[in-house]
């Protein structure tokens, strides 16, 4: 047995029940081993979580991010001013060796858009272009609709699908804790949805909004073409309407659409990652990264997808430097730009940093929204270290089961630190209560309201609690 894992296993918490926590609420201390590094952690995550808990710092950041400054699409002047915000922040914080890391990133810019059903009746539909879609002529195109519910539908009409506007109509089951959220496999349609209707003489693709719930609320997203097919252009609309269209195509009644789009990719500008540490005191070169992305997608305001990670990684590490505990190796507290519509901060940090990737004790992102913690996936490519860093990581979090129920497993960590994987580094995602998270992704509706303040400062305690005992831990994590 690694020797962390078998000392760490005879000291951490043994919490009977969790408690509801509240803002400026002071926990009393949990009964632990009474193992002096035992103690020492116990002490140090007490007090983490109690100034986490008692802090509306991160609140008012999202809200400064959010309310101030908005959306924050890759290219746009709302993405730059986030950028100057968080390096403002950081340093008004007390963070080290804060900065900005250059990174070209694409430009798509939306533009005026409309879909407007015109047959049997008029009637205007709600809809979001996909992120890197083309225009429509000056005039719109007006076709009539097909519905089809996945490739194999599509491919039995033949050349019925010529010159027609192709609805991918796939629905998303209901997440459930066994089956999950289904987004995986639903998503496919936004990617590539447009470029397999092409292959068929489309003109045009709709695709049912990647949720399972809505209240008449389009969800965007990136989409992709294929080099050698026709690019056409490609758009969500409500899971409402793509229902009523194919209920009126099973009853024989021809649907026509009208669709109007300026949508339009520029030249790659630039952007950068906004980076920042707080320094080890040992072994400061080794690294803990914690991380969120802080671009977002140009409907609502990116509160959940993905503010309220940056902010989680941000205040993280602010309040550890705020207690004054300094681990043994840095943490470093990195804000993605681009993840949205091309990674270029995740590969290119990769290339800023590939000689040190060897000292990243860690990476962890959080992109899956400020709900109650859950938890951590782990992966790595050494499948040993990863089994054992899973152990730890079950013993580790012990520390913060007062929170609520947490739970460590194997899986995907995060977009932007994936691109570290095949050079060995530990990567970890920051998961959270997942049901109802798609509800309002990349939509007008994810703004700072959705937001509950207790939750996110709960991240904050998780994260914090896991990064300092990550950086601070006598061996190196995994090992």
């Amino acid at each position: 047995m690694n020797r962390w894992v078998g000392f760490l296993s005879l000291l951490l918490l043994n919490v009977a029940g969790a408690e509801e926590v509240r803002i400026g609420e002071v926990r009393p201390p949990v009964d632990l081993s009474t193992s002096r590094l035992a103690l020492e952690y116990r002490d140090a995550a007490q007090r983490i979580i109690d100034a986490a808990l008692s802090s509306h710092e991160a609140y008012k950041k999202l809200e400064q991010l959010c309310d101030d400054i908005g959306h924050r699409l890759s290219g746009s002047p709302q993405l730059d001013a986030a950028i100057a915000w968080a390096l403002e922040s950081m340093k008004r914080d007390g963070l080290e060796n804060v900065r900005a890391e250059p990174v070209m990133v694409p430009k798509w810019v939306r533009g005026k858009e409309s879909a407007t059903m015109i047959r049997p009746r008029e009637m205007p539909m709600p809809m979001l272009g996909l992120g890197g879609s083309v225009a429509t002529p000056p005039e719109g195109i007006s076709a009539e609709v097909v519905s089809v519910r996945d490739e194999a539908e599509l491919d039995a009409l033949g050349e019925r699908a010529r010159g027609k506007i192709i609805l991918f109509d796939n629905p998303m089951p209901a997440y459930t804790p066994e089956g999950g959220t289904h987004y995986g496999t639903t998503v496919r349609f936004r990617g590539r949805g447009a470029s397999l209707a092409a292959e068929k003489g489309a003109v045009a693709c709709l695709v049912r909004s990647v949720t399972a719930r809505s209240l008449q609320t389009p969800h965007t997203g990136a989409m992709r073409y294929k080099d050698d097919v026709p690019r056409i252009p490609a758009a969500a609309i409500t899971i409402e309407d793509a229902s009523m269209i194919s209920r009126l195509q099973a009853r024989g009644i021809p649907v026509e659409v009208r669709l109007s789009m300026e949508a339009k990719s520029h030249e790659p500008v630039p952007s950068a990652n906004v980076v920042a540490e707080f320094r080890g005191t040992e072994k400061p070169d080794e690294i803990v990264l914690i991380s969120g992305h802080l671009d977002s997608w140009d409907a609502g305001t990116g509160a959940h997808d993905d503010g309220g990670g940056c902010v989680q990684a941000m205040e993280a590490a602010s309040l550890l430097r705020r207690l004054n505990l300094r681990p043994r190796r840095t943490i470093r507290v990195v804000l993605w730009t681009n993840e949205e519509n091309g990674l270029a901060g995740g590969k290119q940090y990769l290339k800023d940093h590939e000689s040190e990737l060897s000292k990243h004790v860690a990476a962890i992102e959080s992109d899956g929204g400020s709900f109650a913690p859950r938890g951590y996936t782990v992966e790595c490519k050494d499948e040993q270290r990863q089994n054992s860093a899973i152990a730890q990581m079950r013993e580790i979090l012990e520390l913060v089961s007062s929170i609520g129920p947490m739970k460590v497993d194997a899986g995907g960590s995060g977009a932007d630190i994936g691109p570290m994987k095949p050079f060995g580094v530990l990567l970890m995602g920051h998961n959270v209560e997942p049901s109802i998270y798609f509800d309002y992704h990349h939509t007008h509706a994810d703004t700072l309201d959705k937001v509950n303040p207790k939750e996110l400062a709960q991240n904050v305690a998780v994260m914090a609690t896991v990064a300092f005992v990550l950086a601070d831990m006598p061996g190196r994590f995994g090992e």
